[in-house]
């Protein structure tokens, strides 16, 4: 989260960070992050990752959950392109 966010040579970098997501600054303290993630939303069921709500919003309280592979699919920006 933190890499593809902040770090310029991390491999995701330009679909997260490059397009301004960011990380709110209370959870770049991990132990601040975890502590919230485990309060807010429990602890991480199986078969699910961190998803953000709002795919074009930030890290941050509200608009993050934990979701399957598959509802993350349907979560995510188009990639299609429009012919002129």
């Amino acid at each position: 989260m933190l890499a593809r966010c902040e770090n310029p040579r991390a491999r995701s970098y330009e679909n997260y960070g490059g397009r301004g997501i960011k990380v709110c600054p209370e959870w770049h303290d991990v132990t601040a992050f975890i502590t919230w993630i485990e309060t807010n939303l429990g602890p991480r069921p199986d078969g699910m990752t961190l998803d953000r709500i709002d795919v074009n919003g930030n890290y941050e309280p509200g608009n993050v959950r934990w979701a399957t592979a598959i509802e993350q699919r349907r979560n995510r920006r188009s990639r299609q392109k429009i012919a002129a």
